[in-house]
This record gives C-alpha cells, structure tokens and sequence, in this order.
C-alpha cells in the first residue's frame, strides 16, 4: 500500500515538532533529512507516528516513512516561513499554543499515572479475578422444529414419540431457518437465545425432547437437546487488551477524581451568571 503525504491535522504533531531539535533527538540517533540545514532524526518519526490516528500508528515505520518524511519537511517549511512573518508572535497562535500544552501536559500525566498501574502483576491479578469470578457455565448443542400453531406443534410431539426421527422430522416441517440442516443450531450458552426458549431447553437432558411446545415470539417450538459441553475459561492472552483498557480508564477517572476532590471549581451558565454548586 503506497502511502502519500499525511495530512496530520493533529495539533500534538505540530506541538512535538515545533520543540527544538537538540532536545528531542537521542544521542547517535539516525539523520533522515535536513531542511534548510535543520535536522530531521529518526526519532522524531517514531514520536510523531505514535501520535497519528490509530490506523497510521499499526503501519509499519518502513512502510509509512516516505510518507512521514515528507509530512515533516513540508511542516518544517510552513513553519519557518511562519516564523519569518512572525505569525508564531499573535495572539491567536500563543492561545492555540496555550490549549495545545494543556492538552499534551493532559496526556502525559494520565499516560504516567497509567503506566504506574499497568504492571504485569496488575494485569495477572485482575485476569486472575475474572477467572475466580466467573461461574463454570456449560454450552448445549440443540435441535428445534418451528411451527405456527400449538396445534401443530403438539401433533409434531405425539410423532416423535411414537418414534419418528427428530433431524429428518425438523428438516420436512419446520418453519424456521435452521430446517433444511435438521434444525440443528449448534451449541450456545445462556443468554444467547430468547429466554423463553432458553429456559425450555437447559432445562432438558441430552438426548431429551420438550414434552409441550415452547411458545416464542418466532411461533411453537419443539426442542430436543444433542448435548453438553463445558465452557473453557478464556485464555489470559485473549483477554489482555480488555484488561489493560479496564485498568487505564479506572485510573484515568480515579486521577481526574482526586484532582478534583482537592480543586476550588466554580460553573457559570453561558450569561456568565454563577451555578449552583
């Protein structure tokens, strides 16, 4: 995928390439262009791609470089000839530089109070938690026959009892979707069908078929149960990412919480008349 200039519309970019170079740039760190004599280091593109939105941050550098580059030389270019009319000196640029530093300052404080937390000890013991918590719960595989009327719903029973075969019964009278395969449905857990349906059918045996019909909001339900299987407790590797989300947004409002538990706030409406606390 050929990638062309960025356009990084992104006030953090500009924040972050604004600063002077010797200051962001690593000892021996490698050079990847120069403008007007000015420098551009390797570095500087790792910053700035983690700052970019999340569908450029999974490419990889190699791929987005060229790219990145070049974003950055134009930027350099409009800055400097921004500088040279003095722009960077009017009100409306130092006010837009004001909320900019807030923003970044925002965010280098959360991200240092969640890299705090997010240890690998952290993440274990909340994995740990949620398999604890989580009750051993077990899937069934189902058959069912789908009819409009109890009546023929019940006709439906009485064959079957007298031995007719569920799969080719379901597969010749059923109304639903599933008939053609013999109304199978294949295994689901509680909470994944109507409860009316649900309740009819984890409360069979396997092998067992509804003595009376189930009456859904779909119409009269036969059901006979194939089978039951025990759900495994997801693997932590599967899961990581929910957890390490969890914890962030936890100690992101918790942060937030406290600052303002300590902080003198006063509202206005948009008269600028004061608010009740």
């Amino acid at each position: 995928m050929k990638i062309k200039r960025l356009t990084l519309g992104l006030f953090t970019i500009a924040l972050y390439l604004s600063a002077p170079f010797s200051e962001l740039r690593a000892n021996e760190d490698t050079i990847v262009a120069k403008v007007n004599g000015l420098k551009i280091y390797k570095s500087m593109l790792v910053s700035a791609q983690r700052l970019l939105p999340q569908q450029y941050q999974k490419i990889p550098l190699e791929q987005i470089y060229p790219a990145l580059v070049d974003t950055v030389i134009d930027m350099k270019l409009s800055a400097a000839d921004a500088r040279r009319r003095n722009l960077h000196k009017t009100g409306d640029f130092k006010v837009l530089m004001a909320r900019i530093e807030d923003q970044m300052l925002q965010r280098t404080a959360l991200q240092n109070e969640i890299d705090k937390a997010l240890t690998d000890e952290a993440l274990k013991k909340r994995y740990n938690d949620l398999i604890k918590k989580s009750e051993t719960s077990s899937e069934l595989r189902a058959r069912h026959i789908l009819v409009k009327t109890e009546n023929d719903a019940k006709a439906i029973i009485k064959e079957l009892n007298e031995g007719a075969d569920f799969e080719a019964t379901a597969k010749n009278k059923s109304t639903g979707p599933s008939g053609p395969n013999g109304g199978d449905l294949g295994f689901f857990g509680k909470g994944q069908m109507v409860p009316e349906f649900e309740k009819a059918a984890f409360a069979l045996d396997e092998g067992e078929i509804t003595s009376s019909p189930v009456k859904t909001q779909f119409g009269w339900h036969i059901i006979k149960v194939e089978g039951y299987r025990k759900t495994e407790p997801p693997t932590f590797a599967s899961v990581k990412q929910k957890l390490e989300t969890e914890i962030s947004q936890e100690v992101s409002a918790a942060y937030v919480s406290d600052l303002r538990k300590l902080a003198k706030i006063e509202r206005y409406d948009l008269d600028g008349k004061s608010l009740p606390k």
